[in-house]
């Protein structure tokens, strides 16, 4: 099977929203008037970012959600992607589960495949994604004032936890093990809550390498500092699984390593004003995703953490930095 055929057989479409998609020289979008365009890129690569042996379907699925996470966190509604993709070799039954995983996310998202690039080399797959926002309501990084309430999506800590146990690092129930790494594996990306956000939250980002390390970046542009109650985050699947863990001096450190510094998670971390706590709420309930308050804007630099015994505590772990000590 050669380079045009692969690119026939499972990866060009019709287009529907495109103007022009897969199989001419450049790809051709016309977002609607009033609207800007959204754009990210992620890479994936094997042995940094999954498994050899991981399942070709989740993996489509997981290229895909990294990239439409970013959309989310920018408050942004999908449009279309491009993906460039490596292969060690053209093997069809791995490329047609990859596919599937990668199209069914993009057709459940209304994003479609509009052009890309492969080419024979270790395994990489690299996707750009494009949507759309009103002008002026995307959501930024910079917007945290004092006062605002700190807020994440969903659960926070599975994927690392997963991580963890992969590399040898614990043991866990195969039951858990199941539960948490179909969570690094196959992320949800929060879309439709990036979607009810506009408007009503003033920061977010999706909390990609840890959420102390990714707040810090909301900080850093919004120019102030915050207070987050460790006690507060949504705690993991293993202590319901586990109680052992959940008053062990271990437990009690690897939740808290998982959830504030773990990465992997694709949640949204967002800041909201405090008199719009109920607006959240009703967001969160709206978009289907569940939505903790951990926190709030201090007018003062500098991120103070509390611990389980609600005193300040000085976090033992830094999150993830491809080019820094991890």
């Amino acid at each position: 099977m050669g380079e045009f055929d692969l690119i026939r057989r499972y990866f060009q479409r019709p287009v529907r929203r495109a103007v022009l998609g897969v199989g001419d020289d450049c790809a051709l979008l016309a977002p609607a008037a009033g609207m800007q365009l959204a754009i990210s890129s992620d890479m994936l690569v094997q042995g940094r970012h999954f498994f050899a042996d991981v399942n070709p379907r989740l993996l489509g699925h997981k290229a895909l959600a990294v990239n439409l996470s970013d959309l989310a966190a920018s408050g942004a509604r999908p449009l279309a992607f491009t993906l460039a993709l490596s292969l060690p070799q053209a093997d069809e039954a791995w490329i047609s589960d990859f596919s599937q995983g990668l199209l069914a996310l993009a057709d459940a998202h209304e994003c479609e495949l509009i052009g890309g690039d492969t080419t024979g080399g270790p395994l990489n797959i690299c996707i750009t994604v494009f949507g759309e926002v009103p002008a002026g309501q995307a959501l930024l990084r910079s917007g945290a004032r004092a006062g605002d309430e700190i807020w994440v999506s969903g659960q926070l800590g599975d994927a690392r936890l997963a991580l963890e146990a992969l590399l040898g690092k614990i043991t866990l129930p195969p039951e858990l093990l199941a539960q948490t790494r179909q969570r690094l594996e196959a992320p949800t990306p929060r879309v439709a809550l990036g979607l009810a956000l506009r408007g009503l939250a003033s920061s977010a980002l999706d909390v990609s390498d840890g959420l102390l390390g990714d707040l810090g970046h909301i900080l850093e542009l919004s120019g102030v500092g915050a207070t987050v109650d460790s006690r507060l985050t949504t705690p993991l699947i293993a202590a319901s699984v586990n109680p052992l863990w959940a008053t062990s001096q271990f437990g009690l450190d690897l939740q808290q390593q998982c959830t504030l510094a773990g990465g992997d998670d694709y949640e949204l971390c967002f800041t909201a004003p405090a008199q719009r706590h109920a607006e959240v709420l009703a967001a969160g309930l709206a978009s289907g995703t569940a939505v903790s308050c951990i926190g709030r804007i201090d007018a003062k630099p500098g991120l103070r953490l509390l611990g389980a015994d609600g005193q300040a505590m000085q976090p033992l772990w830094q999150s993830f930095d491809h080019f820094g000590v991890n």
